[in-house]
């Protein structure tokens, strides 16, 4: 799992089948005291998450896939699989 900060969305007017009805999020990588580190990365968002949420986001196909409900011809990476209320160190 990779702690991060949504920090944009992709607009497209044009996508592959099977992500027609997906939103896609820039994630910013974040330490647990919220400093960025990194590059940003796009992923799936199943989480309803939006933009200057604080994000759980799962890397790792498989699992990905298995949490959007999708068959295994859909091409998955990361996928936002929560937002977080509070981080205690």
């Amino acid at each position: 799992m990779i702690l991060g900060k949504v920090i944009g969305n992709v607009v497209s007017e044009i996508k592959e089948k099977g992500y027609e009805s997906k939103k896609i999020l820039i994630v910013q990588p974040i330490d647990p005291e919220g400093k960025s580190y990194g590059k940003s990365y796009l992923a799936v968002d199943a989480a309803q998450a939006g933009i200057g949420d604080i994000v759980l986001t799962m890397d790792e196909g498989g699992s990905s896939r298995s949490i959007l409900n999708e068959p295994d011809s859909l091409t998955v990476k990361l996928v936002i699989v929560g937002i977080v209320d509070k981080i205690s160190v």
